[in-house]
């Protein structure tokens, strides 16, 4: 099945009526859907992940996701934007957003054994195709839908990976699929499992982004034990779980053997690029891997696709920088490349998570990350590296334009 063909180029893009931006596209690449028939499979389970019935402290029933068994509060309220279109579809309407590329949220397939986890991906795949397929046009995108994707693949322990490979296979002949979604642990063993191989080769020979998102975050003992809702382990907990994946992964060789693999990171890289100076100076003073790489860790970060969900423009900023110094570190050397920077970061809105507390016309969480690509420097490059953040890097990671 032929895929989407390319827009002949960003420029003249029409600019949508009342957006106070730079021209061109606004392009969510973080917003999550449970489909209906993943949200069937969680009411059926009695142990996290699931969906349950609730009684809230007004006597009413209501249900309730718990992702993780302990979760603070009994999970969270789930409803209707966690998977009807239509609920997508008027929140990006609110925030005036042209096209989304929808992924699967956490956890996955992760909790199901390997024949079901295969079975199901297949099936969800489906779905979303049909889901994205059949939306709306994108306004002001002559022959793009307004919704894209990423799929699923069924990596759990003991899966055989020709498994793997088939559904790899099935997203590539699915024309609104444009990459997968994947959490932290693989096959049970992380990302750096030598088993992985032929999964990283087949993703880069079929030119799908691989978006990788945290679940599991970090051992909730650090967070001790007084009530503080949700926020350690997802303001921090979750970040620092993409920080060591993507570490291990970079430590593996992995991009070495696959350059062109393109992956991009959830909520900005976490800690990596802060922590990116330090760890280059652990690997260069360890005997063990002080030459297993082919560049200075700070390389790699250069290689790497990152979501703007930072909520503060010092922090884009910060992350920008990094990326644009990332050629400096290559084996033969190189410089500062200040539009690099700007290229590999992508607008994203975490949506349907992170809802207000109270009824308003938009989503602070939206506003405070559209704010922030607003106000970043970006290296002094203005309005062309705003709109890029803003949806041309998208349109152009996924093949959606040149």
């Amino acid at each position: 099945m032929s895929r989407v063909p390319a827009l002949k180029s960003l420029s003249g893009i029409r600019r949508v009526s009342g957006m106070s931006r730079s021209k061109g596209p606004l392009v969510d690449v973080h917003t999550h859907v449970y489909l209906p028939r993943y949200a069937a499979e969680l009411r059926a389970r009695t142990v996290a992940p699931r969906i349950l019935n609730w009684v809230n402290s007004a006597g009413q029933t209501e249900e309730r996701l718990l992702i993780l068994d302990g979760e603070p509060s009994a999970g969270r309220p789930v409803g209707p934007q966690y998977w009807d279109r239509d609920e997508k579809l008027q929140f990006m309407r609110k925030h005036e957003i042209n096209i989304s590329f929808v992924s699967s949220a956490n956890p996955w397939l992760d909790f199901l054994p390997a024949a079901r986890a295969h079975s199901l991906a297949k099936e969800l795949n489906n779905d979303l195709e049909e889901y994205c397929s059949t939306s709306p046009e994108a306004e002001g995108f002559a022959g793009l839908k307004s919704l894209y994707g990423f799929g699923l693949l069924p990596l759990v322990p003991e899966i055989d990976i020709p498994s793997i490979l088939q559904t790899i296979d099935q997203i590539k002949s699915l024309d609104h699929i444009r990459g997968v979604i994947m959490g932290t642990r693989g096959l049970g063993k992380g990302l750096d499992d030598e088993a992985l191989e032929p999964v990283w080769e087949a993703l880069q020979n079929a030119n799908l982004v691989i978006f990788l998102h945290p679940h599991y975050g970090v051992d909730s003992k650090a967070f001790g034990d007084k009530p503080n809702g949700h926020v350690l382990p997802l303001a921090l907990g979750f970040p620092f779980e993409t920080t060591i994946s993507i570490t291990r992964l970079i430590l593996a060789g992995v991009l070495d053997r696959y350059p062109s693999l393109r992956v991009m990171l959830a909520h900005s890289g976490g800690a990596l690029p802060q922590l990116s100076s330090r760890l280059a100076s652990c690997i260069d003073h360890d005997p063990i891997v002080a030459k297993r790489l082919k560049h200075d860790a700070r390389f790699y970060l250069g290689q790497l696709y990152y979501d703007a969900v930072a909520y503060g423009p010092e922090e884009l900023d910060f992350v920008s920088e990094i990326i644009a110094r990332s050629s400096r570190y290559g084996a033969t050397g190189g410089v500062y490349e200040k539009q690099i920077g700007t290229k590999r970061l992508l607008f994203g809105t975490d949506h349907p998570f992170f809802p207000p507390l109270k009824a308003s016309q938009k989503w602070q969480s939206v506003e405070d990350n559209l704010g922030a690509i607003r106000a970043a420097r970006w290296n002094g490059l203005g309005d062309t590296a705003q709109a890029n953040v803003m949806g041309n890097n998208a349109l152009r990671l996924f093949n959606l334009s040149e």
